[in-house]
C-alpha cells in the first residue's frame, strides 16, 4: 500500500505494512531510511515484516530527495521538514492510537529532532550515527539525548559511526542495546552470527514495554 504525501519539500512515499486482521492494532510506527539508501534497508524490511504481527502497524518513509531520484541526501532542516507534515498525517490517522517514529541512520536523527513536534509517544532509533566514521569528536549525541521521548537505540557492534561502548550515559527515558556483530547497515562477516532477529527482537520487547 503506497501513497505520495505533499511536502513543503517536495512529495514524500508511504508504504504501509497493516496489523492482519486477526490482530488488534495497537500502534503505529512510522520509519525513515536513511541518507545512504531507501526503504530496501534491511533493517526496516525485517521491522515491518515482523512488527505488525506483534499489533503494530509499520508505515515506512521514503524521503522527498528519493521519490525525486536524487542520490545525495539534503541538509538536515530539509530532511526535517520533509518528514514532519508525513508524521502528522500518519499521528492523525492513527486517531487514539499511540504514536511512534523511528528509521535508522539519517531516519534516526530526523525522528529524535522531530518526536516531540509530531505527536509521538517514543522513538525507534536504529544505528545512529553517533559521529562520522573516525571522528568521534563530532558527537550528535545531542540530539538523541534531546529527543525528550522514551527512546530506543540499536546499534551494530561493527558500526564505524559509533558502537554501544561509545554512547555517553542516556537517560532512564532511553535503552540503548548493542549488537553483538554487524556494520552500519547491520550486515556481519560470514564467521559472525546473524543481528536482524535480535534487532527485532529488541524492537518488539520495547514497544511491548512501552504500550502496557
Amino acid at each position: 500500500m503506497q501513497e505520495l504525501i505533499t511536502t513543503p519539500v517536495g512529495d514524500a512515499r508511504l508504504t504501509r505494512f497493516p496489523t492482519p486482521s486477526r490482530v488488534k492494532r495497537r500502534a503505529v510506527l512510522a520509519l525513515g531510511h536513511g541518507a545512504g539508501g531507501g526503504i530496501q534497508a534491511a533493517d526496516l524490511q525485517a521491522i515491518a515484516g515482523a512488527l505488525p504481527a506483534s499489533g503494530v502497524e509499520v508505515v515506512l518513509v521514503e524521503q522527498p530527495w528519493v521519490v525525486a531520484g536524487k542520490k545525495i541526501a539534503p541538509a538536515p532542516k530539509t530532511l526535517d521538514a520533509g518528514w514532519v507534515p508525513v508524521a502528522e498525517v500518519v499521528r492523525k490517522r492513527a486517531r487514539s492510537t499511540p504514536f511512534l517514529v523511528g528509521g535508522r541512520s539519517a531516519g534516526a536523527r530526523v525522528a529524535c529532532r522531530t518526536g516531540l513536534v509530531s505527536g509521538a509517544v517514543g522513538v525507534v532509533a536504529l544505528a545512529f550515527p553517533l559521529h562520522p566514521p573516525g571522528k568521534p569528536e563530532k558527537s550528535r549525541a545531542g540530539e538523541l539525548l534531546g529527543s525528550g521521548l522514551p527512546t530506543l537505540v540499536v546499534q551494530a557492534g561493527a558500526d564505524t559511526f559509533g558502537t554501544a561502548a561509545e554512547f555517553p550515559s542516556l537517560p532512564a527515558t532511553h535503552r540503548l542495546v548493542g549488537l553483538v556483530a554487524g556494520d552500519h547497515a547491520f550486515k556481519v562477516r560470514k564467521v559472525d552470527p546473524p543481528v536482524l532477529d535480535a534487532l527485532v527482537a529488541a524492537v518488539v520487547e520495547w514497544t511491548g514495554e512501552l504500550l502496557r
